[in-house]
């Protein structure tokens, strides 16, 4: 016992005096006299704080503070405030003793941190309004958001000590919430690393199938990359400029990416692994620097013009600024470089965090610049958190698109805004009256979708009115709050009208205006509140006769049928005993007899990995763990998730499974597939669509299997038939 406490203590101490090492060259000597006093009241106090994890609470706290001030540069404040937030959040400590002794700035990003300390909430529907405070944190002080981000690092870290059901529940938060974060905060590294381990945990199988190839294949590519190196080192040293060139794996989960969207197999990847050129340039030459050893690059390898991406000229909206390239070598592989300065490399690893250490750059303008779009979007009652987190999580996979306004400023979108998105942009006036533009001076309509380069000249009309089908013509976040707003306020109008049309009709009928008979109709007509009711009097949706005949007639509202779950309803639908029975299926481990149904977006089968989920009104929906939908449902509604897990296999029971099937095109490859999947393994299909072009056919095909060891085998055969070249299940 006496040396595991010895071992702890030794830790400790190492991990302290790291930080510390961090921070010396940077902070002043009263910020590290600062740093002792929260260093001890940490050790003092930190048996406090309850643990869900196998570590003492001191371990944990100075391991994140160690990312915050190795990984991410931040100095002492982020530093304390990390610290010691977890104390404010637990009433150990006041926001006022915090102020005292370490200063109102470190209070106040504790405040901050303590506030958003529990996003998820696990019998709360606010999870919308959590986000909101989180974002609205993020855009008062950027460093409660990283000092958040590496304490979720941290526990990512350490999964591995959480049970399957928190382990799946939290990576799902991570890869809907935090990685997204990370990349608006242009912190790469942590983001890749994030987007790792969520997929470690999510999708097992995938990121070990890919994790082993990459590691299969290492000694050949390091070979590789080495031989590629070579040249470019020479022909940048005989041209004067300092530079380190190396080699690197991409990420598994950014691989995955590629797989997933393009539809091929890890062999079909071509840039598996990046080259960086990282110059040691002076601040005033580190453009030109960086288009000369382009133009080395270009002169040992041949580019593909078409993947030149120059984020020097105009750097990406979190700050980011590097150039790109894919090169083809001798044998047709194909290598991404990308040519940075160190500076650059900096800001590209460090994100925001570096803005502290280069104050006046472009890249903290540009930032600054999306923050207070954040505010202004924030400051619209009808904005929606869950809006900006989707237009990051957005930006993980999509490009920015770099267009002008008729006097030539230029403005920056994600791939796919429209002509709305635009003049919402400029002002909600202009957007709302907007009904088209002149792009490069042809007129478009509002849902034309802008290109790179386009000039754009809005055309309004006075006579124009905002409808809900212009949500689905935008991508951006502020342009949907705007569009919301509008039709909300629209709506509003037709309440009023619609509750003096009913208070004067309950006049001449004689009738009392009030709570108990506005229920009354509110529970027949099943709406969820009284401005439905009001909304569709005023649209003329409801015959007041109608209205009449149920106030005064006295029929009763006809019960029995299902009505809309309200959320503290939820429980009880869990606990409730319905008259169905599963012999195969059990919900939350203690229950039997739960009403639910298997979900059409992924067809979960026996013997997948699942959960279940409580939906408003059709019981409870049985998804795969790896679902598409999985991540955003566990995000968004974690106190809706109850745990499901499957039993005896009924025999006569069969699940509905499609396949993907890719191969050459050849006469009678259908047959001999059909063959296999009817004859050989007497398996039930409901339909096979297949569509082929240059010589190869790509198939889908629904199935009915036992489980998954009958689609297993399935798979197996199908890919032995002549021709076939792959065979996939889809969600």
């Amino acid at each position: 016992m006496a040396d595991s406490i010895s071992t702890i203590d030794s830790q400790i101490i190492q991990l302290y005096r790291k930080i510390l090492k961090n921070c010396k060259i940077s902070s002043a000597e009263a910020d590290l006299v600062n740093l002792k006093l929260a260093y001890d009241y940490t050790k003092e106090h930190s048996g406090s704080i309850q643990q869900q994890i196998d570590k003492p609470h001191i371990i944990k706290t100075l391991e994140t503070a160690d990312i915050i001030s190795g990984q991410f540069g931040l100095g002492t404040t982020s530093i304390i405030a990390s610290l010691l937030f977890e104390f404010l959040a637990e009433g150990l400590i006041t926001k006022q003793e915090i102020a005292e002794k370490f200063g109102v700035k470190i209070s106040e990003i504790c405040d901050g941190l303590a506030k958003i300390s529990h996003i998820k909430s696990e019998k709360s529907s606010s999870q919308g309004e959590n986000l909101r405070n989180l974002i609205l944190t993020l855009a008062r002080d950027v460093r409660v958001i990283l000092v958040k981000l590496a304490e979720r690092l941290y526990l990512l870290r350490n999964l591995d000590n959480y049970k399957k059901e928190d382990q799946i529940q939290f990576a799902s938060e991570v890869r809907y919430i935090y990685s997204p974060l990370a990349h608006r905060m242009g912190l790469y590294n942590v983001m890749s690393e994030m987007e790792d381990l969520c997929m470690k945990y999510l999708e097992t199988d995938s990121y070990r199938d890919i994790e082993t190839k990459l590691q299969n294949t290492r000694a050949a590519r390091n070979k590789f990359i080495k031989e590629f190196i070579k040249p470019l080192d020479e022909e940048l040293a005989k041209a004067g400029l300092k530079a380190e060139v190396k080699g690197r794996p991409k990420a598994i989960s950014s691989i995955w990416r590629k797989m997933k969207k393009q539809k091929v197999d890890f062999e079909e990847v071509y840039d598996k692994f990046a080259i960086r050129i990282i110059l040691d340039s002076k601040a005033k030459n580190e453009k030109s620097d960086c288009w000369r050893a382009y133009s080395i690059v270009t002169d040992q390898y041949k580019p593909n013009p078409e993947r030149l991406r120059d984020w020097i000229s105009m750097p990406k909206s979190n700050g980011y600024e590097s150039l790109h390239t894919t090169v083809i070598v001798p044998g047709g592989n194909w290598v991404e470089v990308q040519i940075r300065s160190k500076q650059m490399d900096e800001i590209a690893e460090k994100g925001l965090a570096a803005h502290w250490k280069y104050k006046g750059i472009k890249g903290e303008a540009v930032v600054d610049e999306w923050l207070s779009k954040v505010r202004e979007m924030l400051d619209n009652p009808e904005s929606d958190a869950l809006n900006i987190i989707d237009d990051m999580r957005l930006s993980l996979d999509n490009k920015e698109i770099f267009v002008f306004t008729p006097k030539g400023d230029l403005k920056k979108f994600p791939e796919g805004a429209s002509i709305l998105d635009f003049a919402f942009d400029i002002h909600t006036d202009v957007g709302a009256s907007c009904v088209g533009a002149k792009i490069n001076g042809l007129n478009k309509p509002i849902r034309y979708q802008l290109q790179n380069g386009d000039k754009i000249e809005i055309i309004t009309s006075k006579n124009q009115k905002i409808n809900v089908d212009w949500l689905n013509y935008v991508v951006s976040s502020k342009a949907k709050s705007k569009i919301k707003l509008a039709l909300k306020e629209e709506k509003l109008k037709e309440v009023e009208n619609g509750k003096e049309i009913l208070k004067r009709r309950f006049k001449n009928w004689k009738l009392e205006f009030g709570d108990p008979l506005i229920r009354k109709l509110i529970k027949h007509y099943k709406y969820k509140d009284a401005l439905d009711l009001y909304y569709n009097i005023s649209t003329e949706k409801i015959n007041l006769l109608e209205i009449k005949n149920i106030l005064t007639s006295g029929l009763k509202v006809v019960e029995g049928k299902s009505i809309p779950i309200v959320e503290e309803d939820l429980e009880k639908i869990i606990k409730s005993d319905k008259s169905e029975t599963s012999d195969f299926l059990i919900i939350d481990d203690s229950l039997s007899g739960v009403d639910y149904h298997l979900a059409k977006c992924c067809n979960p089968i026996f013997g997948d990995k699942v959960f279940g989920f409580v939906t408003i009104n059709t019981g409870i929906t049985i998804h795969r763990i790896n679902c598409p939908n999985a991540q955003e449902l566990i995000s968004r509604y974690g106190y809706r998730i109850v745990a499901a897990k499957w039993t005896e296999s009924d025999k006569d029971r069969h699940f509905l499974a499609t396949l993907r099937i890719m191969g050459i095109d050849d006469i009678g490859i259908v047959s001999n597939i059909s063959e296999v999947i009817s004859k050989d393994l007497k398996v039930n299909m409901r339909s096979f669509a297949m569509e082929s072009g240059d010589g190869l056919f790509e198939g889908t095909v629904h199935i009915f299997v036992r489980d998954t060891v009958h689609l297993d085998v399935l798979v197996r055969k199908l890919g032995k038939v002549k021709g076939v070249m792959s065979v996939k299940r889809l969600s």
